[in-house]
Parts: C-alpha cells; sequence; structure tokens
C-alpha cells in the first residue's frame, strides 16, 4: 500500500491541497470547521508530512544541532531535557553529536550539522576552539549552554554562576567550622571562575594560607586522584570542594579507601547536583546550577536569535542554590 498524500487528505476531507497546508503549518487563517475536517482526515489516513519535502518548501529543516562535550557526563542529563522540552514547544527537533567521539575520531561534527542544514547549534559544555565552530556561527544561529567559552561574536551564552555557587559552598563549609579546606578544581573558563570563587571567600575570612587547590578534571577517576594526593598530605584537609559530582564521587571512594569517615574526619561538597549526588547511598551535599532552567533558557535564545539573528550577544546566568545533604558536617576539632 502507498503512503498517503496531501492529495488523499484534501479529498477526504473536501478542502484544497493549500488549505491543508495551511492547516499543517498551524495557520490560524483556517475556519474550526475546516480545521476539524482537515485534522480528522489527517487521523483516519494515517498521513504524515513529508520533511524533505517541507524543508525546502519552508527552507528549514526545524533541527537543531547539539554539540556536546562528552555524552558521559550525568549533568547535561537535566540540561538536555530543559532545552528539548522548549525547542519540542515550538516544534524543533535536536540532532545531537558527542563531542568526544568527535575528538577521538579525529573529525569535527560541526561540519555535519551545516551540511544537515539545522536551523540552529547549541554547544554544550566546555568544548575546545574550533574552527568549524566558529566558521558555523557566522552562518546559523548559534548559542553556548553551560559553559562560559567560546566566545564568538552574535553567540549567547547561558550558564551557571560558577563564581557565587562555588562562594556558597566555601561558605558553608567555613560556617560548619572548618578551616583547613581544598579544592579539586576544574579546567576551562567555568574551572577558574569555580575556583576563584572558591579562594576569594577563604581569603575574605583569612584563611588564604589554609587554602589548597589539588588540579582535577571532569571525571570521577580525576577527583579520586586529586583526593588521595590531597588526604596522603601531613596536614590533611578536613573539607574537600570538588569541582562537580564526578570528582566529589572519587573523593568519597578516595576518603573511604583510606579509612576516613564521611563527614566526621571529612566533609565533600560536589557541585551540578546531578541524580548522582541524589543517590541516597552518596546523599552529596552539591551546588544546584539550575541545569534544567540553563537547557530551557538556551532554547530559547536559540528561538530568539533564529528570528532576529542580528541581535547583540546576550550572557545569561542562572543563580544557584545550595543542596545540603549528608557529606558536610562540622570537623571533629570543632
Amino acid at each position: 500500500m502507498r503512503a498517503p498524500t496531501i492529495r488523499d487528505v484534501a479529498e477526504r476531507a473536501g478542502v484544497s491541497k493549500s488549505l491543508v497546508s495551511l492547516v499543517l503549518r498551524g495557520s490560524d487563517q483556517v475556519r474550526p470547521e475546516k480545521r476539524q475536517a482537515v485534522l480528522a482526515a489527517v487521523e483516519e489516513l494515517g498521513y504524515r508530512p513529508n520533511a524533505a519535502a517541507r524543508s525546502l518548501s519552508e527552507r528549514r529543516t526545524r533541527t537543531v544541532g547539539v554539540l556536546l562535550n562528552d555524552l558521559r557526563n550525568p549533568w547535561f542529563v537535566e540540561l538536555l531535557d530543559g532545552l528539548n522540552s522548549r525547542l519540542h514547544d515550538a516544534g524543533l527537533r535536536m540532532l545531537m553529536a558527542d563531542g568526544r567521539l568527535s575528538r577521538r575520531l579525529g573529525e569535527d561534527l560541526t561540519r555535519t550539522f551545516t551540511d544537515l542544514g539545522v536551523d540552529g547549534l547549541i554547544a554544550v559544555g566546555t568544548l575546545p576552539p574550533s574552527e568549524a565552530l566558529r566558521t558555523a556561527a557566522a552562518r546559523i544561529p548559534t548559542v553556548v549552554a553551560g559553559a562560559r567559552e567560546p566566545r564568538l561574536p552574535a553567540v549567547d551564552i547561558v550558564a551557571g554562576d560558577d563564581g557565587h555557587g562555588a562562594r556558597l559552598a566555601t561558605e558553608h563549609l567555613i560556617g560548619l567550622g572548618h578551616r583547613r579546606i581544598a579544592h579539586i578544581a576544574g579546567q576551562g573558563v567555568v574551572g577558574e571562575l569555580r575556583r576563584r570563587g572558591f579562594e576569594t571567600v577563604m581569603r575574605e575570612h583569612g584563611l588564604a594560607d589554609t587554602a589548597v587547590v589539588e588540579q582535577g578534571d571532569l571525571t570521577e577517576e580525576g577527583g579520586y586522584r586529586a583526593a588521595v594526593r590531597l588526604l596522603s598530605a601531613r596536614e590533611r584537609p578536613t573539607a574537600v570542594l570538588a569541582f562537580n559530582d564526578m570528582a566529589g564521587v572519587g573523593a568519597l571512594s578516595a576518603a573511604e579507601q583510606l579509612g576516613l569517615q564521611v563527614p566526621r574526619d571529612l566533609s565533600v561538597v560536589g557541585y551540578d547536583n546531578t541524580y548522582v549526588s541524589r543517590l541516597r547511598h552518596l546523599w552529596l551535599t552539591t551546588v544546584d546550577n539550575g541545569s534544567h532552567d540553563v537547557g530551557r533558557r538556551a532554547a530559547q535564545c536559540l528561538l530568539d536569535r533564529i528570528a532576529d539573528p542580528s541581535r547583540p550577544a546576550e550572557l545569561v546566568l542562572t543563580t544557584p542554590a545550595l543542596e545540603v545533604r549528608g557529606t558536610t558536617g562540622a570537623p571533629v576539632a570543632a
């Protein structure tokens, strides 16, 4: 059996093909009874619009390319949910690519998105400098979400206020009585902002001499190795602020291996409030940077830029909040 066509829908509804097209595009220039007749015919026949033909006629694909820094990072889950919900409301679909895989293959999947003719591009997370991304941003509406780089002309940036979030976490630990506090640092501009927030609060409280920064990465393994180095020192910290939740989980593993009880012997704070932090056997104190809200706002920025490509670039920051759970408490000495 052949697939039903727009002509079949028009004949079943007793209207013209052009009127069927108006209904399918959501036009408000159609009388209610005609709209109902067309929708009923579409349902009865099982008609599905030809996406390729519609793209040609509208000169749009109604797709958005989403390039992720690393698909394994759980922080992206809620961001993508927020992103997809707003794009879906606007009749757009996401096409996703993993930047980590792209780097392993030695190719830039940004070019794939431009070749597919996506209506817009969203870069999620801190991506390495890319000439292909710079070129794409000059041709199609582009937004950076959950990161502060790259900074490109006419490219909006939507992220959490990382410096403020790190300040909240550090103030929390100091308020509990901790003085020897360490920070497992991340990378890129976001890593720098969180580290600077931590160091600023420590300095404001006269604790600059006891503040320690140990370089890590975005992974549990990186957090574990950094924590082992910190906790093996003669003057070990009594609290650790990790760059993200995964590094925080690594710090918890290191504490357990070294025979330290959390939070009695060591307090640990993560960052991002991912689903991992809410697992009951971890119950990690963390900073919620509003990832779902970041996703929705990034989608809205992209829709606004599609409508007006020449408008000035925006920096949109969400306000973080501290989520106190079971991995922080007063130090034993206090």
